[in-house]
């Protein structure tokens, strides 16, 4: 795992690549360019049928692969799921951060993928965990999962940027924080709830950020990408 110093700034910039097909993801690529080296591939890509293709095109033009499918199943299921991905060119890949042998199958089985635990989705708030049962802040949520991604070899978490300053005085910088819900332009009204901006999620300690819609809904996304880049670089100088 690179310590997050040896982390160029280019490729802390993960873009969410949420679309339903090969040929929307291939006309991104393009669009994109150098602009973006990491690139996040999900749940709706997966549905739509072409998820191996993009993965295999993504790792054809040299880009690194984030697996965002969210693995959450018994033990067994999850560890087959994370050992057949890993023989693929992906760098991460996230499980829900649930039981601890669920954890400990998946960290098992990883081999050199790199696994992020999902502790609170960034459109989830208090409220949102108070009618699932779960207690405390989103916050405190988080620490304590990610307490148990830890324990169990897991490399890294997926959290809000405004979790991060609880999160590092907890656990220090042991696990890698890639943040989702980035908003350069500040809050927004999405179904994102907990969001923060492109120097606050470094100042606060992420590792990587997930950028979409800022950049896909922007006039010329290429050019939103090369400036939140910028940002990254001003923001970890």
């Amino acid at each position: 795992m690179p310590t997050p110093t040896a982390i160029p700034a280019r490729d802390r910039l993960i873009f969410a690549l949420d679309v339903p097909d090969r040929a929307s993801a291939v006309a991104w690529m393009d669009r994109l360019g150098e602009a973006v080296s990491f690139y996040k591939i999900g749940l709706e890509l997966l549905s739509g049928g072409d998820y191996f293709h993009v993965l295999d095109e993504l790792a054809r033009r040299g880009k690194k692969i984030f697996a965002d499918l969210k693995f959450h199943d018994v033990p067994a299921t999850v560890a087959g799921a994370v050992h057949g991905l890993a023989q693929r060119p992906a760098t991460f890949a996230t499980i829900h951060c649930d039981s601890r042998a669920m954890l400990e199958a998946a960290a098992a089985a990883k081999g050199s993928l790199q696994l992020l635990a999902v502790t609170v989705l960034t459109s989830n708030d208090a409220d949102d965990l108070a009618a699932l049962g779960v207690a405390g802040e989103p916050a405190e949520v988080v620490i304590r999962r990610a307490r148990l991604a830890k324990a169990a070899g897991i490399d890294g978490v997926v959290c809000s940027g405004a979790d991060l300053p609880r999160l590092r005085a907890a656990l220090g910088r042991d696990l890698l924080a890639v943040c989702p819900g980035i908003r350069p332009a500040g809050p927004s009204t999405d179904d994102q709830k907990r969001t923060v901006d492109v120097p606050t999620a470094f100042a606060q300690g992420a590792d990587f950020i997930v950028v979409g819609r800022p950049i896909r809904n922007a006039p010329d996304p290429r050019a939103a990408a090369a400036a939140i880049t910028g940002q990254i670089e001003r923001a970890i100088a």
